[in-house]
């Protein structure tokens, strides 16, 4: 303090007698005559500053006032002058203030004495005051360059102060109160933690002190230290500060941004114990996304939450990694996980583990969930309570054990049926895990059955009182007639997964299914797409060109016709390729719940039924939030206006269907496309396994029959010779076919109709059938005079050569999808009838005799 003061002894002890040589250092400067010392030496390059200044203005005069070398020079002498005044300026500030602490010695300024703190103002004449402070209370407030200083007492014979505060500059507030109803000449200051109001004596007091205050949060905050305009400065800042009362964030550091005097925008928060938090804050409080440590003295790892904030709470949708190797993704409500979520427990080398995915409802699973027990080898489909298997559920094992029934507490309780992988089936009352003990009636694989009382536990034998009932040989094997109807104890397809659904619909601002403002869905939607890509900045070109075409909102309110409608199933398509949209993370998610019920120990044929009928309620309650955005759209299965631009997409696609001149649009057409995809693989595995023996057989005649040459299969089949080929084309070459020839008749056709196993979608396989069709007429048209029409009796034969040339491996499979999920309104048109061709193909395979 004092700059060069402190040198001031110690030059005179070792430098006081060389004054001889200190003076030559000094002979051409005249200002300086008498004794010199170092301090003085130290001192003189500063002030001649000035005289560098006028040197250069006097060689600017030697030139030109436009050339080169003038405004060089003069821009130095500016820059000399500048340098020059603001030493002087910082000179003045500091022996003002060692000034200031010669005349108030004492702890209290002692405390805060520090070399680099500057004094502006204080207020030891009392010209500024606490509002409503005692009367016999003393305030004197100081503003340094980095902080102002309160320090307060009551008044006694010593005047000593018992406390003081220090409010860092960079996290203080100014404001004038203007209240016209006010006599009081106030400034209102805000700081992190605390507010309260000053009172000037006098009005020019109090523009001196708010002149002041302001020109010093300025300089704090790297503006100019001049012509700040009162109660205008930086209201929204940046800025490092360590919270100290009671509170969430007691001894907290923040670094980030500020508004008005609380954390807002980005920040990152430390706690004294470990934690912290990088994100987002609103109003003094963690709101939006945002990464949190939380330590774990126990493990000595930390828990990391990664997600959405609400007031200082988890809440919105995120990851929490425990530390102890769970992991938790979906809803939280106030910091408890609520609504869909998925935990998996452990790894797999662990003791417990396994996977949860479904309703949470404060902290506890509770209503429709999936729980795989990676342990036990078990898949648990069905309702909860409080942490606890309770309400209707199926239960499949990895050793091919279907189970549906009812639970209570945790454990099987009541009617049930029971179903091995041999087909052997249990009617009867179950208790705790897989016990049976009552009434029941056994139904075996040959028909045979055993009605009686059972107990024991099923994987280690059952005893049984009762009758053995023998299958009558004549009649067919009907497990109908057994009772073995799968489902009736299972949730019901639309109860599940309904917190998928609701999370969707509040991503939309929507209270509940169907009730909240559209266009206030539409502008979250354009939100939420604007901030993904400002807070994403590794997104690739396509998908940032995606995102930028969903940020504008489509014209939802104008009536659906077949023009407009390709807009709308354009829209769709992008949005459910971003997680962003919230329909893009409907679809994401409906996935993902799909796969973790029907992928693993839920690949059981028994399941096949559910799955497919989970898939068409996923697209009635998807269809609903669809309707809700566009709301235009018809009900499922009604008519739209037709129009003449749109006649040509309808001769090339199955999403309409056309009955008597008008078009029917169905949920099934509009986003089977958007999910089926991406749910095929489970999905078609359990149709595989389904026609499991029947496949076999089909695949057993498809590999005998194509044994045969093309003329020799035509005539087994019985196509009439007209239709057989004379001449195939081979890289442009005619060549005949002769009796040996084999896999040359038909080509285009059989290729075409090889195309259904790359497709997905019942529409798009209908698509390939209807092609097949198309290729297989105009193969027939050159050995044919004039114009025909097909006839069912020579278009099968052909067909039928067809499908078995074309040797699809899982037929059946292909033709059951198809059957479950084509749009009702094609089944009964031509796409429909060539499909029965089809279907009909693949039975008279399986039944048709290879000798």
């Amino acid at each position: 303090m004092g700059g060069f003061q402190s040198l001031h002894k110690l030059s005179l002890e070792c430098l006081g007698s060389q004054q001889t040589i200190l003076a030559q250092l000094c002979e051409s400067d005249q200002s300086v005559s008498g004794d010199v010392d170092l301090v003085s030496l130290l001192y003189w390059p500063l002030q001649q500053l000035h005289h560098y200044s006028r040197v250069l203005l006097k060689l600017a005069a030697c030139y030109d006032v436009l050339t080169t070398e003038y405004q060089s020079l003069h821009q130095g002498c500016s820059q000399y002058e500048s340098l020059s005044l603001s030493l002087i300026r910082r000179k003045n500030e500091a022996e003002a203030t060692f000034l200031f602490w010669k005349t108030h010695p004492g702890k209290i300024t002692e405390v805060l004495r520090l070399p680099k703190r500057r004094v502006v103002c204080e207020s030891s004449n009392r010209s500024l005051t606490l509002q409503n402070s005692g009367r016999f209370s003393n305030h004197w407030f100081m503003l340094f360059n980095d902080a102002l200083v309160h320090t307060q007492g009551a008044i006694s014979s010593q005047s000593l102060f018992s406390t003081h505060h220090v409010y860092p500059l960079a996290c203080l507030w100014v404001k004038p109160v203007t209240e016209e109803s006010s006599a009081h000449y106030a400034i209102k200051i805000t700081c992190p933690e605390e507010s309260f109001t000053l009172v000037a004596s006098t009005p020019q007091e109090k523009n001196k002190w708010l002149r002041s205050l302001n020109q010093a949060v300025d300089q704090v905050l790297g503006g100019g230290s001049q012509g700040s305009s009162p109660g205008l400065t930086a209201m929204s800042r940046t800025a490092f500060y360590v919270f100290s009362g009671e509170g969430r964030f007691k001894d907290a550091q923040y670094t980030g941004s500020w508004l008005a005097g609380r954390v807002h925008g980005r920040g990152t928060m430390k706690w004294p114990d470990g934690r912290v938090y990088h994100g987002n804050f609103k109003n003094g409080q963690e709101c939006g996304f945002g990464l949190c440590f939380i330590p774990n003295k126990t493990l000595n790892k930390p828990d990391i939450y990664q997600g959405n904030w609400r007031d200082g709470k988890i809440h919105g949708f995120g990851k929490y990694k425990y530390a102890s190797g769970e992991v938790y993704e979906g809803c939280f409500f106030e910091g408890q996980r609520h609504g869909y979520g998925m935990l998996s427990s452990g790894k797999l080398d662990k003791k417990s583990s396994g996977v949860f995915i479904g309703h949470w409802v404060h902290d506890k699973k509770t209503g429709y969930g999936v729980y795989d027990d990676i342990t036990r080898g078990e898949k648990y489909m069905g309702l909860w309570l409080e942490e606890q298997r309770h309400g209707n559920a199926v239960v499949v094992t990895q050793c091919g054990v279907y189970f549906e029934g009812i639970f209570r507490d945790n454990k099987m309780s009541g009617p049930g049926l029971l179903v091995s992988d041999d087909d052997t089936a249990l009617h009867g009352e179950f208790s705790d895990d897989w016990i049976v003990n009552g009434k029941g009636v056994m139904s075996l694989a040959n028909g045979d059955s055993l009605e009686g009382m059972f107990s024991g536990e099923w994987t280690t034998g059952l005893k049984v009182m009762g009758t053995y009932t023998k299958s009558a040989t004549e009649e067919p094997e009907n497990k109908e007639r057994n009772g073995l109807v799968l489902g009736q104890h299972a949730v019901p397809a639309g109860q599940r997964w309904v917190c998928v659904f609701d999370e969707c619909w509040g991503r939309l601002s929507c209270d509940a299914p169907g009730r909240g403002e559209r266009a206030t869905a539409w502008e979250n939607i354009a939100v939420t797409i604007a901030t993904a890509r400002r807070q994403s900045p590794d997104l690739s070109r396509p998908q940032s060109k995606v995102l930028e075409s969903l940020e504008f909102i489509p014209q939802y309110g104008e009536q659906v016709t077949t023009a407009n409608y390709d807009n709308i199933r354009r829209y769709l398509l992008k949005a459910s390729e971003t997680p962003y949209h919230p329909l893009g993370w409907l679809v994401e998610t409906l996935v993902t719940v799909y796969r973790m019920t029907y992928v693993g120990v839920g690949s059981n044929r028994r399941l096949l039924r559910q799955a497919v009928q989970e898939v068409q309620a996923f697209l009635t309650h998807f269809y609903n939030i669809v309707r809700f955005l566009f709301p235009g759209l018809p009900a499922d299965g009604s008519v739209i206006p037709d129009s003449p631009a749109s006649q040509s997409v309808r001769r090339h696609s199955t999403a309409f269907a056309e009955q008597g001149g008008v078009v029917v649009v169905s949920c099934s057409s509009l986003l089977l496309p958007l999910l089926l995809p991406r749910l095929y693989p489970p999905l078609f595995t359990l149709y595989c396994l389904q026609e499991e023996q029947a496949e076999a057989q089909y695949w057993e005649h498809i590999l005998r029959l194509n044994k045969q040459p093309d003329q020799s299969l035509l005539s087994f089949l019985g196509v009439q010779e007209k239709f057989w080929p004379v001449w195939m084309s081979i890289l442009g070459e005619k060549k005949q076919i002769v009796s040996s020839t084999k896999d040359a008749c038909f080509v285009s056709a059989v290729e075409t109709l090889q195309q259904i196993s790359t497709t997905f979608t019942p529409s798009d396989k209908l698509l390939v059938i209807q092609k097949t069709f198309e290729e297989l007429t105009q193969e027939v048209k050159p050995m044919l005079e004039g114009d025909f029409l097909w006839c069912m009796d020579d278009l099968l034969p052909l067909f039928l050569y067809v499908v078995l040339r074309a040797r699809i491996r899982n037929l059946g499979a292909e033709v059951s999808l198809i059957e479950d999920l084509m749009d009702s309104n094609v089944q009964h048109g031509e796409l429909g009838l060539m499909f029965t061709t089809l279907k009909a193909c693949y039975i008279q395979i399986r039944q048709e005799s290879t000798t």
